[in-house]
């Protein structure tokens, strides 16, 4: 189905694994444009023992992840980055605000969009929702890392 990204792909893009990956699929995706994460929150996530453990609630800067892996996810898509030696990083996070909690039995949902390409460099603003009700909004930036050359410069140093 056009526009859809499925877990297995998710996992091939980015590097991210339990229990930090906080991208279960993907819909929507439109190359250098847009895209839909999609997070199931369970019960089951580690987080959930510290945060609160009376009154769990998904905490508000790993919704913000998830919001960048979903870009990450379209960039990787978008430029069919090399996964084996180049990665996604964060540049930047701004306008951050968290409108609503998250909660077990939640899917969450990231809408990402590009706001800004240059080059190997993207501009987001990402908006999360429960239900048609946004829990948190983000602009942010990311950049393509090649790891193989911060390993090369580590191993000469």
């Amino acid at each position: 189905m056009s526009g859809q990204i499925d877990f297995q792909e998710i996992r091939e893009r980015i590097p991210h694994r339990y229990p930090f990956l906080l991208v279960d699929r993907a819909e929507d995706y439109v190359p250098n444009t847009s895209i839909t994460g999609i997070k199931c929150v369970t019960i089951n996530e580690p987080f959930f023992q510290g945060h609160f453990p009376h009154d769990p609630v998904m905490p508000g800067v790993l919704i913000v992840e998830a919001l960048g892996q979903t870009g990450a996810v379209l960039m990787s898509k978008s430029l069919n980055v090399d996964v084996e030696g180049k990665t996604i990083f964060f540049m930047s996070i701004d306008g951050v605000r968290f409108r609503h909690p998250v909660r077990p039995g939640d899917v969450l949902e990231m809408k990402v969009e590009v706001t800004k390409v240059r080059g190997d460099i993207f501009k987001f603003r990402g908006e999360a929702f429960v239900r048609g009700k946004i829990t948190a909004e983000a602009d942010f930036a990311a950049m393509v890392v090649d790891v193989r050359a911060k390993k090369a410069q580590t191993a000469d140093a």
